[in-house]
């Protein structure tokens, strides 16, 4: 029950989960994608508390709760009082799979708090979600929807708190273009993916990355799909994660009429396969792939998640299909 004084008009927060890299995109491509983390507020005390309690999450967080530790960071800059906040938590996205649940939790936490003080700058919102996340290819699409790219400079204002000036270019993703991704049933944590990283790439293999990043956005925005498969290829980050996704080669390599092209999300473990048609057969033939390489997976077909609208205290929501994936296929 939210307490007196305090008019809710709407009380829950609905962020979308993400899938990013794209292939050669490292820490700069991202897309929301139809799973959600969705947070009800319960409870609001104005008594200047200044922090947010998760009193149930489903899943259960791992470690420090990013929803509250977002609230948190958000509030000890206010300028005005901010109330004490309960809330409980229910996502469908996947933990520490590369569908960026860690991202959905930061940006729940700083939407929480816009509902019960002020609406935030969109720029401030994702500076401070990259400060709390590391990197902001996967806030970005969570505050913002569809495909986004990244743009982070050194911040040289000696009065903000923000390491990092982040800009966020948004672009089309197709409607008929779906994501059938492969998730195993072991997680892998973020920070063992980012170490298994080279500290240098050769300047061939730059050169490479950039040139297949800007022909995957090319064909994207021109619909020349027959593009994707190599224009998904990359040197850096999906090479020497290989050792810690056992299927990731097996999937990288499918040669299918459908399967348009594969890449490793995030920093995985999930696989993500794009694909315009017959998703069954192509969840079929992925999950069959992964089992082969000893990897028991869960697959879901998946829409990007193309609008997300502020939802401030001005009362505008975030449109949310009623059925945001197709059923999940387990092995």
């Amino acid at each position: 029950m939210v307490s007196a004084g305090f008019l809710l008009l709407d009380n829950e927060v609905t962020v979308p989960g993400s899938t990013a890299n794209l292939g050669g995109g490292f820490d700069t491509l991202g897309v929301a994608v139809q799973l959600y983390l969705r947070a009800r507020i319960v409870d609001v005390r104005h008594d200047g508390g200044a922090r947010l309690e998760v009193v149930s999450s489903r899943p259960a967080p791992r470690g420090v709760n990013a929803v509250e530790r977002a609230f948190t960071w958000m509030a000890k800059g206010a300028k005005e009082p901010v109330p004490t906040v309960f809330a409980e938590v229910e996502s469908d996205i996947p933990l520490a799979a590369g569908l960026g649940s860690s991202a959905a939790a930061t940006v729940a936490g700083l939407r929480i708090f816009e509902r019960v003080t002020a609406p935030v700058p969109e720029e401030a919102l994702l500076a401070v979600a990259t400060r709390l996340e590391g990197h902001a290819d996967n806030a970005a699409p969570a505050l913002f929807g569809g495909m986004t790219s990244v743009v982070a400079e050194p911040n040289h204002d000696i009065r903000s708190n923000a390491l990092w000036t982040v800009d966020a270019l948004r672009w089309d993703w197709p409607d008929d273009l779906r994501f059938v991704i492969a998730t195993p049933f072991t997680g892998l944590a973020t920070k063992k993916a980012r170490a298994a990283l080279p500290s240098t790439i050769s300047r061939e293999d730059a050169v490479f990355n950039l040139q297949h990043v800007l022909s995957f956005v090319h064909a994207l925005q021109t619909g020349e799909y027959d593009r994707l498969r190599g224009a998904l290829q990359d040197r850096w980050h999906q090479p020497a994660r290989a050792a810690l996704v056992p299927h990731l080669i097996a999937v990288l390599a499918i040669d299918d009429p459908d399967v348009l092209g594969a890449y490793l999300s995030g920093a995985g473990p999930s696989v993500a396969v794009l694909a315009r048609r017959d998703f069954d057969r192509v969840e079929r033939l992925l999950q069959a792939t992964c089992e082969a390489a000893g990897t028991p997976v869960t697959v879901r077909t998946l829409a990007a998640h193309q609008d997300v609208r502020r939802n401030g205290r001005d009362g505008q929501e975030i449109e949310v299909p009623s059925s945001p994936s197709r059923p999940w296929r387990s092995a």
